[in-house]
């Protein structure tokens, strides 16, 4: 961490075993993201004409590269709860960010694409050449409009792929620019 990790309290004494555990959960922090450069945790007690029991509430922002994260009113009647609970969605935010960070955020998976390679028009199905050589059977219920009638052989198709009774068939078949 560049700049030291701040705790702040209101309405709250800061018990030893509070401020070591506080202490220990900021530095676990780094173990899910190495290139922190702030973190400020806020306790904060019930108000002053509820002192006894809670709620705590806990705030956690924490300084990234390009970025803040913030978890914000994390509170339970227990503050070593609400302290592990605000540490827990830190970790979970620290994580997205880290994995985003490194490119491994899943893209979005694009439907198969292929071509038709075979129609029988009189029998209402045809096939289909999947990108990956694999040929595909696809009935004319499973076209999309402008429906199967459209098609040509040599149609380029985007198609969605199950299993069928005797292998694989397509499902919502769609000519590409549709």
């Amino acid at each position: 961490m560049e700049s030291p990790p701040q705790v702040q309290v209101r309405d709250v004494i800061l018990e030893p075993q509070i401020e070591r555990y506080v202490n220990e959960r900021i530095a676990k922090l780094e173990d899910f993201y190495d290139r922190i450069i702030s973190c400020r945790v806020v306790l904060v007690g019930p108000p002053a004409h509820r002192r006894k029991g809670g709620p705590f509430e806990v705030d956690i922002d924490v300084g990234v590269p390009g970025s803040f994260l913030v978890v914000n009113r994390q509170s339970h009647p227990d503050i070593r709860v609400a302290i592990t609970q605000a540490f827990s969605a830190m970790e979970r935010q620290l994580e997205d960010y880290a994995r985003k960070q490194r490119g491994d955020v899943k893209s979005e998976a694009k439907p198969p694409r292929g071509r038709v390679v075979r129609l029988f028009p009189e029998d209402g199905y045809g096939f289909l050449q999947a990108d990956d050589g694999r040929e595909v059977y696809f009935h004319r219920n499973s076209v999309l409009p402008p429906g199967f009638e459209e098609l040509e052989v040599g149609a380029e198709v985007r198609f969605a792929e199950e299993d069928g009774d005797e292998g694989p068939q397509a499902s919502s078949v769609a000519l590409a620019g549709h």
